[in-house]
């Protein structure tokens, strides 16, 4: 298999994997939009707690921490 052949099929792969994450968080939308927030939101949080807990094993820096928390507090700010 040549590079480009292999450019190609990791292109569409990485296409693939695009499309349905876009195809999740639209079911997540029409869930939020069908269940009340009592419903939807624990299981919000327990899926943010699992990816931060993640991101917290994997021993990132304190600035790199600290810069995803800033981002965070920017996107909470503008809800």
């Amino acid at each position: 298999m040549s590079d480009s052949q292999k450019f190609e099929r990791l292109a569409a792969k990485h296409d693939q994997i695009t499309e349905e994450r876009f195809t999740a968080v639209r079911q997540w939308v029409e869930y939020m939009k069908e269940h009340p927030p009592e419903v939807w939101g624990p299981q919000q949080n327990a899926v943010v707690d699992s990816q931060l807990e993640s991101a917290q094993q994997t021993g990132l820096s304190a600035d790199h921490e600290q810069q995803v928390q800033d981002i965070a507090q920017q996107l909470a700010d503008e809800e």
